[in-house]
């Protein structure tokens, strides 16, 4: 099995992604690069068994209807969404409130926050896949699933705190989080990717994308419930392992 995971930015500078091949009761990290382009995103989904992207697929199912409404001034469903609690609405999706519930951690709006540019972008790729291997779903049932490296570090057991940014105390916090890997994950050979990884936070969190991908493609996350399932095809759904690092080693 090959997997891929993409830790996905608003343009091809910071993008990275990383592929690990799985064989024998341990993995191998095959590819590593950093300011990766749609083609390139194409071309290694098409070569691998699953993917996982650290970005929004989708946006809450009440935010176009809202901006609809607005569009043709009519009131009936932007008022629908009148106070704070209304407007929860149409920043968090149901798989954003589904993460805070489970993690205590809060994905960033997709619709209010800095994701909108990255997740402008990850619809452009998702349709280029489609074009060129077919589509999608967005609930991660095909090829192709929503991931959060934040999460999926936390629910492994892993400290992984304010390692995102190119100061020293954001390399101290980055160089524990990838100590906490490798003991965590000592079946996994880095492949020389060690000194790469450690001087880059996107690096990092393309490898545990990957990671994740390996779950939700062995069943080992959490899935959509009845109540979820729906909104998930068409927003997205976060996968949060359900299991251990060391049970991504499986046959």
């Amino acid at each position: 099995m090959r997997t891929l995971g993409v830790d996905l930015a608003a343009a091809a500078k910071k993008t990275a992604a990383a592929v690990i091949e799985w064989a024998g009761g341990g993995a191998r990290l095959a590819h590593l690069s950093l300011d990766v382009g749609d083609d390139e995103i194409v071309r290694l989904f098409a070569g691998c068994d699953m993917t996982g992207i650290d970005c929004p697929l989708g946006w809450p199912d009440a935010f176009l209807p809202f901006l609809a409404g607005h569009l043709a001034s009519d009131a009936v469903p932007v008022l629908g969404h009148d106070g704070i609690e209304g407007r929860r609405l149409l920043a968090y999706r149901d798989t954003d409130r589904f993460v805070t519930g489970r993690t205590g951690l809060i994905p960033l709006s997709v619709s209010a926050d800095r994701l909108a540019h990255p997740a402008m972008r990850c619809a452009v790729i998702q349709a280029k896949i489609a074009r060129d291997v077919g589509p999608q779903p967005r609930d991660g049932s095909g090829g192709l699933a929503e991931v959060y490296p934040a999460a999926s570090l936390k629910l492994w057991g892993i400290h992984a705190r304010g390692y995102k940014g190119r100061g020293d105390p954001e390399a101290a916090q980055l160089a524990t989080a990838l100590a906490g890997l490798t003991r965590k994950a000592p079946w996994l050979d880095l492949a020389g990717y060690g000194a790469d990884l450690a001087a880059s936070d996107d690096m990092f969190d393309a490898v545990i994308a990957s990671l994740t991908a390996r779950a939700v493609r062995l069943g080992q996350t959490l899935r959509p419930g009845a109540g979820d399932a729906a909104a998930a095809l068409t927003e997205g759904w976060i996968h949060l392992p359900s299991g251990q690092l060391s049970g991504l080693t499986a046959a």
